[in-house]
């Protein structure tokens, strides 16, 4: 098992390693890297820092110790220097792990291998790169004839590098944007699982166009926060915070003017709460008074303030809404991401188990003339051809006709690209405090209040969702609910009129 805490807090650690080493399995515990040791302006993360908290995860149990870097910013140096000193301090091993967005990774593995790194993580060839892990490919060649070469057969690498460069082509659409590596990652610090995710999440609230805006602010966000480790979920809360504020066109100091009036992004109230644990030297008292208000944070570690998850209660939950059982995996998915969990559900509902179709036919759909065999169940098949697809109507739809084991069938279906617009949306008065608006596009997950409640400021109204950025919207003002415009699973773009108080 990796174990890690997104700010590298060994106290958050500690009781996860003891449970692995309870069962018997192998406690690999990580120490997140960020900065850089070799900068000597740089004067959080050390090489002093990364040194202590090896050794103290060493000294909680841990069986190999893992660097875990996450957005590629250990350059080749720093590896040897980090490595070799790692090596000396202690006496279980040392796993390094990394990611290319640079273009420096694989220099970054070969001096570790020199330094005496005993495993490292790399990605096939042709799934390499970017953000993703250096070349396995290219770290075989470059060791095979050292001290340190890997015993593996470079045609059998290249043999699966053909395979997944095929296999990849069909998911172009959903990469990062990023053609090659970019040195700028030494600036934003954005990890490359996030990075992959990000952009279009930006695309998805309407900030495709200040891509590079949103970088900037990523960094900005980090350095309101006094300079902290940055992988999930704090680099999603990070991430979601740059968003927001771009998005409502913020800098750090309307931030602490405005305070809590500002409807923020719920992981980033949760990190900045301390539930996400702590950060070496804390988050910066002003930032949290801002955010927070009176809510007063926690110093604890964050599981000793929740109550156990009630699987049974979920199941019944889950049972009683949607007609039937949930396996483990369900319910682990339900318990970690709910809103996300529940949009599959509904997705599913509607569409049935779309898995059944091969990837091109379900990211891409059919040609028109094409026909395809889909086996929804042992013993029953489907054939599908798409007969013909008619001009765009008015209101933005088009007809798909086709057949169905040779029967004809006819429907419509709204062409997304079309740019149509049904629904005009009512706009909150910023002028009228009792107008509640939309702090940034999304989709309406759950309304906490009804018409004629009486609400006291500060208290939760709804929450929208985009791409797991959660927003909550609470209350600037007390009063009574006189209008509620949305219902859950609406879309909402900022500032569309949300509820109405008197």
């Amino acid at each position: 098992f990796r174990i890690f805490d997104c700010l590298n807090w060994v106290e958050g650690l500690k009781p996860v390693i003891a449970k692995v080493a309870e069962t018997g399995k192998i406690a690999e515990a990580a120490v997140c890297y960020s900065g850089d040791i070799t900068d000597s302006t740089r004067t959080k993360f050390t090489l002093a820092y990364y040194l202590e908290k090896a050794k103290a995860l060493e000294q909680a149990g841990a069986h190999i110790l893992a660097i875990k870097d996450m957005a590629g910013l250990l350059k080749p140096d720093a590896a040897r220097i980090l490595i070799t000193e790692l090596k000396n301090a202690l006496t279980i091993p040392v796993h390094l792990h990394t990611h290319d967005t640079s273009g420096n990774g694989v220099a970054t593995l070969l001096e570790a291998a020199k330094a005496g790194v005993d495993v490292v993580d790399a990605s096939i060839s042709s799934l390499s790169g970017i953000t993703s892990q250096p070349s396995l490919n290219a770290l075989v060649y470059a060791l095979e004839t050292s001290d340190r070469a890997t015993g593996i057969n470079p045609d059998e690498l290249q043999a699966l590098a053909e395979y997944w460069e095929m296999t990849r082509a069909i998911y172009a659409p959903f990469e990062c944007g990023l053609k090659a590596g970019s040195a700028d990652v030494y600036t934003h610090e954005i990890p490359g699982g996030q990075y992959s995710n990000f952009r279009p999440q930006a695309i998805s609230v309407g900030l495709g166009d200040r891509w590079e805006e949103v970088k900037r602010m990523y960094r900005v966000v980090n350095d309101m926060l006094g300079d902290i480790v940055k992988v999930t979920p704090s680099s999603k809360a990070v991430g979601d915070m740059a968003l927001f504020m771009v998005q409502n066109d913020l800098t750090p100091e309307d931030v602490l003017r405005q305070g809590s009036e500002l409807a923020y992004p719920d992981s980033f109230v949760s990190l900045i709460s301390g539930m996400m644990g702590q950060p070496d030297g804390g988050f910066p008292t002003a930032l949290q008074q801002a955010v927070l208000g009176n809510k007063p944070p926690i110093t604890v570690r964050p599981g000793e303030t929740l109550p156990d998850f009630d699987f049974n209660q979920a199941h019944a939950q889950l049972k009683k809404t949607h007609g039937r059982d949930f396996s483990e995996e369900e319910l682990s998915s339900f318990a970690l991401y709910p809103a996300v969990f529940e949009e599959y559900l509904r997705f599913v509902e509607r569409f049935s188990d779309a898995s059944v179709m091969e990837t091109p036919t379900f990211l891409y759909g059919l040609r028109v003339g094409e026909e395809k065999t889909i086996t929804i169940e042992a013993g029953k098949t489907l054939i599908v051809k798409l007969i013909a697809i008619s001009e765009l109507k008015e209101n933005g739809t088009r007809q798909v006709f086709f057949e169905l084991n040779g029967r004809s069938r006819t429907f419509d279906v709204r062409d997304q690209s079309a740019g149509v617009s049904l629904e005009t949306r009512e706009k909150a008065d910023p002028a009228n405090t009792g107008h509640i608006g939309a702090p940034m596009s999304g989709t309406v997950v759950e309304l906490f209040v009804k018409v004629g409640d009486e609400i006291s400021e500060g208290e939760k109204l709804l929450s929208t969702e985009s791409m797991k950025m959660v927003n909550v919207v609470h209350a600037p003002t007390p009063g009574t609910v006189n209008r509620i415009v949305v219902t859950a699973g609406d879309g909402v773009m900022p500032g569309d009129l949300l509820i109405e108080l008197g």
